[in-house]
């Protein structure tokens, strides 16, 4: 005589686990919220895209190290080595990273975005070092720029742009924007963009570091870097808003 089912078995179907597609989805679209991208807390793109900066402390923290590595790379300049006082830039450039993740840390700010920052300058701090190269200062910047314009632009090329994985999550449509022509072209269009935003920092950087002109590469790296990244952003805020589910009354 078989055992007659309890009350709760119903109660113990398992749930499906969830796709390769959203889990990514989810991953992209919490990264995008932690960095100040959330639809639901800002009304306008000079808000979101300031946020997704952090301010003028993230400009700073941005900028300021980069800065001052250069400038005081160029004004120790040996004119028969070429190379500057590589000791003391990078000293005060980490330097400067290690005041800005202890502020974050004060301020308790996550530990991880605090402290990412500051490893990658320090990595690359020591690897300059070791080799006695000033450009060596910006290779772990290359391999970060090759990463995510690789991954944005495979995205594009198997139909799963980046942008709109993450555009999904946080409107609540999940991947179901797959299905609507328009918003593929758009996320795809979006998601393409950013690879070449990335693929042209390579294209421009990587000759003056073979050329080991500290100066210019130094120089194009903040140039390429925040003014090129605020503008794409807020194309890319406009263009996800504009395709909101929220807006298509």
């Amino acid at each position: 005589m078989s055992e007659a089912p309890r009350p709760d078995d119903a109660d113990r179907i398992p749930l499906e686990p969830p796709s390769a597609a959203d889990s990514v989805s989810a991953a992209l679209g919490n990264a995008a919220r932690r960095a100040g991208l959330d639809p639901s807390k800002h009304s306008s793109t000079g808000r979101a895209v300031w946020a997704a900066m952090g301010g003028w402390r993230g400009i700073l923290e941005s900028v300021l190290p980069s800065l001052a590595f250069v400038v005081l790379f160029t004004v120790t300049v040996d004119p028969e080595t070429r190379q500057g006082n590589l000791p003391l830039s990078l000293g005060v450039s980490v330097g400067l990273a290690l005041v800005f993740t202890i502020a974050r840390l004060v301020a308790k700010s996550p530990p991880s975005a605090a402290l990412g920052g500051l490893f990658a300058t320090v990595a690359a701090a020591l690897l300059a070092l070791f080799t006695g190269r000033g450009q060596d200062n910006f290779v772990f910047g290359f391999f970060t720029n090759g990463a995510y314009g690789t991954a944005f632009l495979v995205s594009v090329l198997v139909g799963w742009p980046l942008i709109g994985l993450a555009a999904g999550y946080l409107l609540g449509e999940g991947t179901s924007w797959r299905a609507d022509k328009r918003k593929r072209r758009v996320y795809s269009l979006l998601s393409l963009g950013w690879a070449v935003l990335f693929a042209a920092r390579l294209i421009v950087q990587l000759p003056l570091y073979f050329a080991g002109d500290v100066t210019t590469l130094g120089t194009l790296k903040i140039v390429m870097g925040l003014p090129l990244f605020a503008p794409m952003l807020a194309v890319t805020w406009l263009a996800v808003r504009a395709l909101s589910p929220r807006r298509e009354s």
